[in-house]
């Protein structure tokens, strides 16, 4: 059962103010978290505002809406949700959660094309706004438009937004993997070191 305030209903399109942090334009963003009542009935239990993370100086901003710190994740008594609060809170959460997923909504600013970098995860990246370039090492860079996912397999890789003057933005789900070996060769995480809040 949960323990945490139950939210009206009613109170879901009362509030669409700016999410704190947030350096885009776009749409601002609620996180909703469900649960169950005293009588197992399912219900909405939180209702927040994304809060965002300024990266590389603002040409980029994270919001991290929720993480796992185990696979399969335990939900019981909602310790869930006490972890992905803590870790969040602590500001120690890397890219990727070791044994775990972290669901991500990344704003890219007009023209940017982040570090080229690749996180020992498969991830799931979809674009909600404007268009994004999928680059990496081999081939021409891939348009992604509104809609479209990535399915990223451990690959080097970078994103461009592909406006100069709108912003874009995707959403991110990353779930820790295996160490891949490709021909013999093992490809090392080389992210952990970047992408830090400024």
């Amino acid at each position: 059962m949960t323990a945490r305030l139950v939210i009206n209903s009613t109170e879901i399109s009362d509030t669409m103010a700016r999410n704190p942090g947030q350096l885009s334009d776009l749409s601002p963003l609620n996180v909703l978290v469900t649960g169950h009542t005293q009588d197992a009935k399912a219900t909405l239990i939180e209702k927040r505002p994304a809060k965002w993370s300024r990266i590389d100086d603002g040409s980029m901003a994270f919001q991290v809406a929720y993480t796992t710190s185990e696979f399969p994740v335990s939900m019981n008594n909602d310790q869930d949700l006490a972890k992905s609060d803590a870790l969040v809170a602590s500001g120690k959460l890397g890219l990727v959660n070791p044994n775990g997923t972290v669901c991500r909504v990344v704003d890219f600013a007009p023209g940017f094309t982040c570090a080229m970098h690749r996180t020992q995860s498969l991830d799931y990246g979809v674009v909600v706004e404007g268009s994004v370039e999928l680059v990496l090492e081999d081939g021409p860079p891939t348009i992604m438009n509104r809609g479209d996912i990535a399915v990223q397999r451990h690959t080097n890789h970078a994103w461009k937004n592909a406006s100069s003057t709108e912003w874009a933005r995707m959403v991110f789900m990353l779930q820790d993997s295996q160490p891949l070996t490709v021909e013999g060769s093992s490809l090392v995480d080389n992210a952990k070191s970047l992408f830090k809040p400024t």
